[in-house]
């Protein structure tokens, strides 16, 4: 990488774009609601269960021009733009997200939550991971908190991280895929004693989506 790209990527004129596509939110409280994804690639956080693994390698994917990035979007009539990764906050999202904004664009970013935040946005998901600590600052403004489950010990991880983000933060409790027909009703029981969570299905799976 040379030095003008090493900037451009500093200032966050490009990001290494693993994917982008129009496709519908499978997940959480917008669950069904038609949206507008860019997977950034890039994750150190190293979840053995991700089912995106490909995109933590930034250097696999194209470095791309947000502007270039902005005109495709405008092809589309698109009220929702999620940010997602890899872990997106590895990279500068401040340019991305005033483009974002100044088309009137609803800006949802997924996140661990592991790095500083950069960018502005309408919504904040956080799924925070046990390798990785979650920064109080994100913990703090999160809308969203949505924790996968993988074995009977991650409801305690919920537990504790629901102590760390805001009141009114919305909780959910997400199987992990390879193991849902283990975990599902672990989640129902958990879910029918403790209603301030909410199940979240990774739907779009179901229905073969994207």
């Amino acid at each position: 990488m040379n030095r003008t790209e090493n900037d451009s990527l500093k200032n966050g004129i490009e990001l290494p774009l693993m994917e982008s596509f129009l496709s519908i939110q499978g997940e959480g409280f917008f669950a069904g609601k038609s949206s507008y994804f860019l997977r950034i690639g890039g994750c150190d956080v190293g979840c053995h269960w991700c089912d995106v693994k490909e995109s933590w390698d930034p250097y696999l994917h194209p470095f791309t021009k947000v502007d270039n990035i902005i005109e495709e979007i405008k092809k589309y009539s698109v009220q929702i733009v999620v940010i997602t990764g890899g872990e997106p906050l590895m990279w500068n999202l401040d340019y991305l997200c005033e483009c974002l904004k100044n088309m009137n664009i609803s800006v949802h970013l997924e996140t661990s939550g592991a790095y500083k935040l950069s960018g502005e946005y309408d919504w904040i998901c956080l799924s925070p991971k046990k390798t990785l600590t979650p920064l109080r600052e994100i913990q703090e403004i999160a809308n969203e908190l949505k924790v996968i489950i993988s074995n009977k010990n991650d409801f305690k991880w919920a537990i504790n991280q629901k102590k760390e983000v805001d009141s009114g933060c919305r909780l959910y409790l997400q199987p992990e895929w390879s193991k849902k027909k283990e975990i599902v009703p672990k989640i129902i029981d958990f879910v029918a004693e403790n209603s301030e969570w909410t199940i979240s299905l990774q739907t779009h799976k179901y229905m073969n989506i994207p």
